[in-house]
């Protein structure tokens, strides 16, 4: 069982790391136009704290070698494209996304971090990191809603990729079948909201994947932007959530 869980944690890993890897391609480009575009830094600037947050649980866990890998790693990652969006952003956006990273990324993770080793009894440290993890994975599983009620409504899958729909099922998958076997609710229960969302996913891709589009995807992105006074749209901004994914 305990060989079981290594190798399934293993595979974990990979496709995690695969998955924190899948903004590249989109700062590679940001890189090269010297801007940051139509993009929002919110779900870097989160998953930043999500990750470090799932290392912290992996080094306080005498079991955490794996999650702290992997979230490890993540972090790394979040944290260049989270500098390279402070770079490249426009200076409105940019002032905006570095308060919010001295808010999220200095200061709760500040406070956590030293609550945690100096005001938390040793026996219930990982109670109390295990239950922030789960509640801060539970809402950024389900950050691409938005994505998935544009899908209905547009009848087009053009702002939900299958490929990264299929990669975050089999992420939750994996880390839900490894929770089980270590026996581990914190993991267990964000992994298996992000598998039932991850199905439904999947399930709207192959009804809508091949049907004529109703209501045309651009007019209705216009609209929504409109009302939302031209900030990105939802179905986007859930598609970016959805590329930094990759934490347990």
């Amino acid at each position: 069982m305990a060989n079981l869980s290594f190798i399934l944690g293993i595979i974990g890993n990979v496709i995690s790391i695969l998955l924190f890897a899948s903004p590249i391609k989109t700062f590679w480009g940001v890189i090269k136009k010297k801007s940051t575009g139509d993009y929002k830094g919110e779900p870097y600037i989160t998953t930043l704290l999500s990750t470090s947050l799932w290392t912290l649980y992996g080094i306080i866990n005498p079991d955490g070698l794996l999650v702290m890998t992997v979230n490890g790693a993540g972090a790394i990652l979040q944290l260049i494209y989270v500098i390279l969006f402070l770079v490249y952003a426009p200076k409105d956006t940019k002032v905006k996304a570095a308060k919010l990273v001295g808010v999220v990324n200095v200061g709760v993770l500040g406070t956590v971090t030293a609550v945690t080793l100096f005001a938390v009894h040793k026996n219930t440290r990982l109670t109390f990191v295990g239950i922030l993890c789960t509640a801060l994975t539970i809402g950024m599983y389900a950050s691409p809603l938005s994505a998935m009620s544009t899908v209905v409504k547009t009848k087009s899958v053009e702002y939900m990729p299958f490929s990264l729909s299929l990669f975050l099922f089999l992420n939750a998958g994996v880390w839900s079948a490894y929770a089980v076997l270590v026996k581990d609710i914190y993991i267990g229960v964000p992994n298996a909201v992000g598998l039932f969302l991850g199905s439904a996913q999947l399930i709207l891709y192959v009804i809508y994947k091949n049907k004529p589009v109703s209501t045309n995807p651009s007019e209705a992105i216009e609209e929504e932007e409109e009302e939302e006074g031209g900030s990105a749209h939802p179905a986007r901004r859930g598609i970016e959530m959805n590329s930094s994914l990759g934490n347990v």
